[in-house]
């Protein structure tokens, strides 16, 4: 039984990279970063879903250093940009790791299915799949998702519909994935490798600072995210060291506050 940190009102495992990578072979993983934490404060069908999920990691600087101030320090970030090369590396020469990529703009996934079965040097990713943004009202390309994933014969799913919506997906039609063992919802890792965004240095990661790094690169479309969304979390980290902070689902039966 791992070792779990409160953060906010989410139950955030300590588990090391080199575990994770070593023992997650089957079910449900969660990266908890800022974005993630903050609808989790909004969103309660996101929310009603966190114990669904097998494994939930610290996948945020900050929050990183918000547990080792409230005196739960976890081991180390566990970030899914950083887990899913870790992961594709370890299994490169296991004929049952075949992945399934579905998410980012139209062509990224292509190049992503490329650059990863270039670099291990075999077709590691069976398949791909670009959603349209409202995919949800369209029974039919749903359907069709469906159809291509299991077509594939992939046994892990690496997922980014944006934070909250791929989660959903995951849970919504799991049963009907036959052959998926390992669910990654891991959002933007599939753009760094397709290398349609480029990674920040490892220094500017460190420091906490990867927000700055994408809001400088891409301010249209990141600015509301970085300005307006997250920084309340600092206020509610804040609370929760001073035991002030109320988990607004709490009301939920077996919830905590």
């Amino acid at each position: 039984m791992r070792r779990k940190v409160r953060l906010l009102n989410v139950d955030v495992d300590d588990v090391s990279m080199e575990e994770l990578v070593e023992t997650f072979r089957q079910g449900v993983m969660l990266t908890l970063h800022v974005d993630m934490i903050m609808k989790l404060q909004r969103d309660r069908e996101f929310y009603q879903l966190l114990p669904k999920f097998d494994v939930v990691t610290c996948d945020s600087q900050i929050l990183t250093v918000a547990a080792r101030l409230l005196g739960t320090p976890v081991r180390e970030r566990v970030s899914g940009s950083d887990y899913f090369p870790r992961f594709y590396w370890r299994y490169k020469d296991d004929p049952t790791v075949k992945v399934f990529i579905c998410g980012g703009a139209p062509g990224v996934a292509d190049i992503a299915r490329r650059k990863v079965n270039e670099k291990v040097g075999r077709e590691m990713v069976v398949g791909t799949d670009s959603p349209s943004k409202d995919y949800e009202r369209r029974p039919d390309e749903v359907e069709r998702l469906i159809g291509e994933i299991n077509e594939s014969g992939a046994t892990v799913l690496v997922i980014g519909l944006g934070a909250g919506r791929q989660e959903k997906f995951v849970f919504k039609y799991r049963d009907r994935l036959r052959g998926v063992k390992l669910f990654l919802p891991l959002g933007g890792t599939i753009d760094y490798e397709a290398q349609s965004l480029k990674r920040p240095p490892t220094w500017i990661t460190n420091a906490g600072l990867e927000w700055l790094y994408r809001l400088l690169r891409e301010p249209r479309q990141r600015w509301h995210r970085y300005i307006v969304h997250q920084p309340p979390v600092l206020y509610l980290l804040a609370r929760q060291m001073v035991g002030r902070y109320r988990n607004p689902f709490s009301s939920l039966p077996g919830t905590k506050s």
